[in-house]
């Protein structure tokens, strides 16, 4: 007896589909949540800020999703690893502040050497930090190989110069 096409068809069909999930089953799913929001005050100690800011840059910040911490490997941007002490040396007439907060407003301003540039702007969507939330993130950069000097109320480029965002910025 001969089995007719349209229900080898449909066998085939039925087993691929049953395969292709079987498969799909096996690979590890991995659950995204959004980030955590962290609790800025006005007022907040040094190791406060650098603990928020390590929140933000581990989470809404999506730091680690390019920059490594002392890991090895290929790297999409540079290590973060130490930056506390390079930020200061990096640019010639910047400051560690300086040079941290440019890097985050306008980071294809100065692209390290061997980097090409792609960093998004983190204070505009789809990351959209606000100035207190940078203020963390640079008190938690300073803290890696140097000491922090940021506070809430730090005044960082390009606030401090009180430059005006490009025509079609906010």
């Amino acid at each position: 007896m001969s089995v007719p096409v349209p229900f080898k068809i449909l066998g085939l069909i039925v087993a691929t589909t049953a395969f292709y999930t079987m498969v799909g089953q096996l690979v590890p799913q991995k659950e995204v949540h959004p980030p955590q929001e962290t609790a800025l005050k006005k007022e907040m100690t040094a190791d406060e800020m650098v603990t928020a800011g390590k929140q933000i840059a581990e989470g809404k910040g999506l730091c680690s999703t390019c920059h490594t911490i002392g890991k090895s490997g290929a790297l999409r941007f540079p290590d973060l690893a130490g930056i506390g002490a390079r930020a200061a040396t990096r640019r010639p007439g910047h400051t560690d502040v300086d040079y941290l907060a440019e890097s985050i407003y306008d980071p294809n301003l100065y692209v390290v050497p061997g980097f090409t540039p792609g960093m998004p702007v983190i204070n505009k969507p789809p990351i959209g930090l606000n100035d207190q939330e940078i203020l963390a993130v640079i008190a938690y950069l300073q803290s890696l190989g140097g000491k922090p000097t940021v506070t809430m109320e730090s005044k960082v480029w390009p606030l401090a110069s009180g430059a005006a965002p490009a025509a079609g910025q906010n």
